[in-house]
């Protein structure tokens, strides 16, 4: 590990992105340009303290789970995620398998849709980023454990997720997420993540390992669902799905059509926010 230059990396990254590169408001006091550090470490998931340490010289060796998380909040380039990866001693990521890393252009777009909520998600279930919208709608998914960021796990093993959805449309989401799976294990047999995950679920839910044994096959690129949120009620939602397939990533962005029930309760839903929201997410 190269603490130096890897301490000279990240002030050099915090230092060429503004506030609104990243969704955020720039306010008034900033003295000097770039993100401040709280802002990257909130990005990032981390504490404010690891960071400044990391910025400093003299933190601990990041894991590889912390350093993917940095190089999304610092919106990188592959190379440039490469190489901060290897100025902390550790190998990039292969890119054929669903890599954690998140384009800068696929970030620029969530961050411009402020009025809508959305997030980026790899074809496993893995949530990767969200917007503010997406935030208030299904909880901050982002700041829960790595491990509980999977949709699908989340779904079928976490029954506050599942009350997301109107008790009537939970099979249909059900088969969603297996007949997806599906298809993923299909496409990329050689990749241990979706052959793990369909084991553990297959293990621990009877409704999986039943719906697996059906084998449906399917992606669903749009559809309609909805939501049941505790504040501003049931909300109608179209879903389209826009697929990257450099990354195996999805940008997965609900709407409402404009002089509808729903549109009004998802103009609510943005100056109501995140607060009274539980933290159980969905796709």
């Amino acid at each position: 590990m190269n603490r130096a230059e890897l301490a000279d990396f990240l002030r050099r990254g915090r230092a060429r992105l503004g506030p609104s590169d990243v969704g955020l408001t720039a306010g008034s006091r900033r003295r000097t340009p770039g993100l401040r550090r709280e802002e990257v470490a909130a990005l990032a998931g981390m504490s404010v303290d690891y960071y400044a340490r990391l910025e400093q010289s003299r933190g601990p060796r990041p894991s590889r789970q912390m350093l993917t998380a940095l190089a999304r909040a610092l919106r990188l380039t592959d190379v440039e995620s490469d190489h901060l990866f290897h100025l902390a001693g550790e190998e990039p990521p292969r890119r054929e398998t669903a890599s954690g890393h998140v384009r800068p252009g696929l970030l620029l777009i969530l961050d411009r849709l402020y009025d809508t909520p959305a997030q980026v998600v790899t074809d496993c279930g893995e949530v990767l980023a969200q917007n503010a919208m997406a935030r208030a709608l299904v909880g901050d998914v982002m700041s829960r454990p790595p491990r509980d960021r999977n949709l699908a796990r989340l779904f079928f093993l976490d029954p506050a997720a599942r009350a997301l959805f109107p008790e009537e449309d939970r099979a249909d989401h059900a088969r969603g997420h297996v007949a997806s799976l599906r298809a993923v294990t299909a496409a990329r047999p050689d990749d241990p993540e979706p052959a793990a995950l369909v084991a553990e679920l297959r293990a621990a839910s009877e409704e999986f390992a039943r719906l697996w044994d059906e084998h449906e096959v399917s992606r669903r690129n749009r559809a309609t669902k909805r939501f049941v949120h505790p504040v501003v009620g049931l909300l109608e939602l179209d879903c389209e799905v826009m697929l990257s397939h450099l990354h195996h990533h999805l940008l997965v962005v609900h709407t409402a059509r404009p002089g509808t029930e729903a549109y009004e309760r998802l103009q609510l839903l943005r100056v109501v926010g995140v607060q009274d929201m539980s933290p159980a997410p969905s796709r």
